[in-house]
């Protein structure tokens, strides 16, 4: 890609030119499907066109991209991440990948003596028992003996669990007395939600902010033009949430919608400035912790998880989120947690009136266990899933950790991505980062790819989930697209060859031909490198440009 500027965006994207012409590229749009140029002007699409019609603007924009064949899209949206959590394992110390338990007892170490000066409490995530040879987590005593002392918090890949050194465990009061408290393995329930409560109060104002710096400057590096923050009480605090909030509000970064998952949270969120009461407000836990909530018990343990919720409980909160015009949201992964929402949505329709509750569109997230009956009543109650299509990547297949927990014929039921779009459920895709990395194209790829082979759906669907959709579930319908009058929310790739991708042949075939005007996208077939970011545009501001 090369340019003319007059004058160049700066680095910070404080300020960008008022009119921007880019051409002789490819521009997905459904405006135009053969598109290969597109005017900006201030923090909107202008127009979208051929590079022989974009003549008529060069001569009066204050830039001309250039584009040499690079691909223009429109940003992504992750629709469920934790910046703060995610900065620090980007920042700090992840034991993602880590091949044993001595390995990563070994990086523990590494990461402890690198400190500058002892104190505080360090915090580290991504560790993973089922993957290593040893197929157990650290003992206390081990985790104590590599920490050196140090008061240590380790987030499991799922974050639903996590090690904790006796340093930490001390400083949390009544921790042996919490439900989920084990004296020489991994906290679950109660008790992990107050370690991690104590680990993060002890974060100084800066390490958070460096932090969230480090997460928006990734996700802006990937083309993501927004991220939805899933906090609450349990997740991080009223004060991580605010910072976040008030840092992407200087416009240096990706924007970022709040969520306070917290039962009755509705005027904290107001006051926080959150686009909903919900996100990460637990109906139960995860699947790899054991504590996602099922009907049957899990393969590889005598019980069926945590149910953290009631269907009354839900049915509260939606009512109440419903009569003060806020959306709601649910986290909930195990069938049993999933029945909970749907019968306490459908309750609160009752009450409140079912029109009044499907208008605002709340929220599931993850809907993991999902089937026929409960996909119906998805779409019956107008519920958005958010869902993480990088989880079937990391976990599922029949030798994966899905299978170790419910047998390779239950999960194979997870995650049925093509059969909620036939029932019309909105998708809405995310990473759940530090869960799984930010990585968007490689979330398209794994929804198009999903080792479930009846669950996949078409490149097109998938990023269209992971773009427009992030955008419907917040309510803003028109963005997420490049056409005339949109928010100018976009990004450019370096990428080959543009096909059309989808599990059926047919379509694929048909959908290749120009007669039917579909734009093409990247090959994601597994084993082809993903698309590279040139530049990520957030209201017509530059918030990240690839150097070279």
């Amino acid at each position: 890609m090369t340019e003319r500027t007059s004058p160049p965006f700066p680095p910070s994207g404080r300020r960008g030119p008022r009119t921007v012409l880019l051409r002789g590229g490819a521009v997905y749009s459904p405006a135009d499907p053969f598109a290969t140029a597109m005017l900006v002007e201030g923090g909107h699409i202008a127009w979208v066109g051929s590079d022989g019609a974009a003549e008529a603007y060069a001569a009066t924009a204050d830039e001309i991209v250039e584009l040499d064949g690079a691909l223009v899209t429109p940003a992504f949206v992750d629709a469920h991440v934790h910046a703060t959590a995610t900065g620090l394992a980007l920042t700090g110390l992840d034991l993602t990948g880590s091949p044993s338990l001595a390995a990563a007892l070994a990086a523990v170490t590494a990461f402890v003596e690198a400190q500058p000066e002892p104190g505080g409490v360090l915090i580290g995530h991504g560790w993973d028992e089922t993957g290593w040879p040893e197929g157990r987590p650290p003992t206390l005593a081990e985790l104590d003996t590599a920490a050196r002392g140090a008061a240590l918090y380790l987030s499991r890949t799922d974050v639903h669990s996590a090690l904790a050194t006796t340093a930490l465990r001390t400083l949390t009061e009544g921790l042996a007395e919490r439900p989920g408290h084990h004296a020489d393995g991994p906290l679950t329930k109660d008790a992990h939600h107050a370690v991690r409560q104590t680990a993060l109060a002890h974060l100084t104002p800066e390490q958070r902010r460096r932090a969230q710096r480090a997460t928006l400057a990734r996700a802006a590096e990937l083309g993501i033009g927004a991220l939805h923050e899933c906090a609450g009480p349990e997740i991080s605090s009223e004060a991580d949430l605010a910072a976040l909030l008030e840092l992407a509000a200087e416009g240096e970064g990706p924007e970022v919608f709040g969520y306070w998952g917290e039962l009755g949270g509705i005027e904290t969120a107001r006051r926080l400035g959150a686009v909903g009461a919900g996100g990460d407000l637990f109906v139960d836990g995860a699947l790899g912790s054991h504590t996602a909530c099922l009907h049957a018990r899990y393969a590889d343990a005598e019980h069926t998880g945590t149910a953290y919720l009631t269907a009354e409980q839900v049915a509260d909160h939606v009512a109440a989120c419903t009569e003060a015009g806020l959306q709601a949201g649910f986290h909930a992964i195990g069938d049993a947690a999933l029945t909970a929402v749907i019968d306490g949505v459908r309750t609160a329709g009752e009450r409140v009136g079912a029109d009044r509750v499907k208008a605002l569109r709340h929220r599931v997230e993850h809907a993991e266990a999902l089937d026929d009956k409960a996909i119906a009543a998805l779409g019956e109650l107008g519920l958005t899933a958010s869902v993480q299509p990088a989880f079937d990547a990391a976990w599922g297949g029949p030798d994966g950790m899905y299978a170790q927990r419910l047998g390779a014929e239950r999960a194979a039921g997870l995650n049925p991505y093509a059969a909620l779009l036939r029932a019309g459920v909105p998708l809405a895709f995310g990473s759940d980062a530090p869960v799984t990395p930010l990585d968007p194209w490689g979330t398209v790829r794994a929804a198009a790819f999903h080792r479930t082979l009846e669950h996949r759906i078409s490149v097109r669907a998938a990023f269209t989930a992971h773009t427009r959709g992030g955008w419907r579930a917040i309510g803003r319908d028109h963005d997420g697209v490049l056409v005339p009058g949109a928010v100018a929310n976009y990004a450019l790739w370096a990428a080959d060859e543009l096909v059309v991708q989808a599990p059926d042949s047919r379509v694929a075939g048909w959908s290749t031909d120009p007669r039917s005007g579909t734009p093409g996208l990247p090959d994601l077939t597994p084993g082809h490198e993903l698309p590279v970011c040139l530049r990520t545009v957030v209201r017509g501001r530059t918030v990240y440009e690839r150097q070279g």
